[in-house]
């Protein structure tokens, strides 16, 4: 079996600021792909200041020898963040060497195909949504902030404005594509004005308008996701599921966030609504406490934050043993998506995978040398062995300023 002989990251700042993409080496020439998002400096010095110590020289294909390992130091100093967001994108790049080595797809290792094809829903930001040149947009004012919630602009894949300012035409969009579920933000314009402490009748009135919209233009030929970014509390929250009844959605996703399951539980039996939570769980002993205390009907996993391939499979089944389904989360890399959907290929627990179209189509050639194949609103499966997608080398160039290489 192979052996780990180096460790390369690189930021693509100029593509999407707070990525960071990780390419593994071994002694026979293979090359391992990962990717993870936000705090990239962090998990920079995270992998090459004490991962690839372990890593170094050893064999590549032990995947669940160096998860185990490298998850129990960095949980030994406190709930892992930026240490699990390091350690999925090194499980995401260790399982597309072992597919590689196998000389079959991920999907096919985890146990074949459960679904030979996958559903997608649409997220509705546009091509700047996370990336760098909203990332400047926002920094201006909020040094370090992620770039979510905002309402773009008019123009080409402009999903986040179209989703406020012509929503109808968006679904009928969607729906022409083949997509049956398309994710939507519009109160958060109002909860960036006071803290989501307290909506008024009016401003959920203006935030419900694009929704009657989609209804009223294609009934329900498409799934209406709620997305909240965890920016309500929880009488606010309550006083949007009350109004969102009539629409009725598919889900209300982080309206709260996550960090009292309690309330987000007490939210659930109030509202009488549909929850899903959380691509801000982390780890399988969190998603534990979510679905002990009856907090969601459908958990949203982040491959590439909640601990990488290998965790993700675990948390699937955690969730298929609640009778709870799961649905993958991407709203930032390539390999995020790639990794999501080989977990939800080997299921019969997952029944969405997250896209974003206008990243797909506008970035994702910049970053990765095959791309996702997306026929009538279903994700086709890679067929190469590994992830079915690199990353392209001229992305890990020395001398870039935030190039590392370890050996």
């Amino acid at each position: 079996m192979p052996k780990i002989t180096a460790i390369e990251t690189v930021i693509p700042s100029q593509i999407m600021t707070n990525l960071i993409l990780v390419r593994i080496h071994t002694e026979d020439g293979i090359i391992g792909c990962g990717e993870t998002y936000y705090t990239p400096h962090a998990i920079d010095g995270l992998i090459h200041d004490w991962m690839a110590e372990r890593l170094i020289g050893s064999e590549a294909t032990d995947i669940e020898a160096h998860w185990r390992f490298l998850y129990e130091r960095c949980s030994a100093f406190g709930l892992p963040g930026a240490e699990m967001r390091a350690l999925s994108a090194i499980d995401v790049a260790l399982w597309d060497i072992m597919g590689q080595v196998c000389g079959q797809p991920v999907w096919k290792l985890l146990g074949g195909a459960v679904q030979p094809e996958v559903r997608i829903y649409n997220t509705c930001g546009g091509p700047g949504y996370g990336t760098l040149k909203q990332s400047k947009v926002e920094t201006s004012q909020h040094p370090g902030w992620p770039g979510y919630g905002d309402e773009g602009k008019p123009g080409p894949l402009q999903d986040n404005w179209s989703s406020i300012h012509a929503a109808g035409d968006l679904a009928e969009e969607l729906v022409s594509e083949g997509i049956t579920g398309m994710k939507v933000w519009p109160f958060d314009r109002h909860a960036h004005k006071n803290s989501g402490l307290y909506l008024s009748r009016g401003e959920i009135e203006e935030a419900m308008k694009p929704l009657r919209d989609i209804r009223d233009r294609v009934g329900d030929q498409i799934e209406i996701m709620i997305e909240g970014h965890a920016f309500f509390q929880l009488a606010s929250a309550l006083r949007i599921a009350d109004a969102l009844k009539e629409i009725r959605p598919l889900w209300l996703e982080d309206v709260l966030r996550v960090d009292n399951v309690q309330t987000l539980a007490d939210f659930r039996r109030q509202s009488g609504m549909p929850i899903a939570a959380s691509e801000m769980v982390l780890g399988r002993t969190s998603y534990l406490s979510l679905l002990n205390a009856g907090a969601a009907d459908y958990v949203m996993v982040d491959p590439t934050w909640a601990g990488g391939i290998s965790e993700t499979r675990r948390i699937i089944e955690l969730a298929q043993a609640f009778n709870v389904p799961a649905t993958m989360h991407d709203c930032t890399g390539p390999l995020t998506m790639y990794a999501g959907l080989h977990c939800s290929a080997a299921s019969s627990n997952v029944v969405f995978q997250e896209t974003v179209r206008a990243h797909i189509r506008t970035f994702y050639h910049q970053l990765v040398d095959r791309q996702p194949v997306i026929e009538n609103g279903r994700l086709q499966l890679p067929t190469d062995p590994g992830l079915g997608t690199s990353l392209l080398p001229e992305l890990f160039q020395p001398g870039q300023s935030s190039y590392r290489l370890t050996k």
